[in-house]
């Protein structure tokens, strides 16, 4: 009887111990990918920060569906040009979970775009993303 008793005592340690373990593991992988997700963040800020002369124009550009094309989810990103010279653009689309979580960013560029005309580009993850994702324009820049 004791020895049954020291064996359940010494499992259940045992478990308790893995357990705390893989909490602990979980909470630093946890971290990294924030660590990581906030460096993907401000690399796409940096970039729109490169842009000078840029003016605002989230209003000039839509995002559509989201899809997957290989190991990557992508969006079709449209820019549509309202001023009556051409424009280039510089669009930041920040990737979500459908909880709204932040899952990744990218910077798009989509140059060229005739007066009055539209012109797309796709926006693609720099990471495989899982479940269902929504893309969105964080920030657009006509120049």
């Amino acid at each position: 009887m004791r020895r049954t008793t020291a064996a359940a005592l010494a499992l259940a340690a045992t478990t308790a111990l893995t357990l705390t373990g893989c909490d602990a593991a979980q909470e630093k992988a946890g971290d990294v990918f924030s660590s990581a997700t906030a460096a993907v963040a401000s690399a796409a800020e940096e970039k729109m920060n490169e842009v000078k002369d840029g003016v605002n124009a989230g209003g000039d550009v839509e995002a559509g569906p989201t899809s997957t094309a290989g190991d990557r989810t992508v969006a079709e990103i449209t820019a549509t040009n309202p001023k009556d010279s051409a424009a280039d653009y510089t669009i930041m689309v920040n990737f979500r979970d459908a909880e709204g979580k932040f899952l990744d960013s990218v910077v798009l560029n989509i140059g060229g775009v005739e007066p009055g005309a539209s012109k797309s580009g796709t926006a693609r993850s720099n990471r495989t993303l899982t479940g269902a994702t929504k893309a969105e324009i964080s920030q657009a820049l006509r120049h």
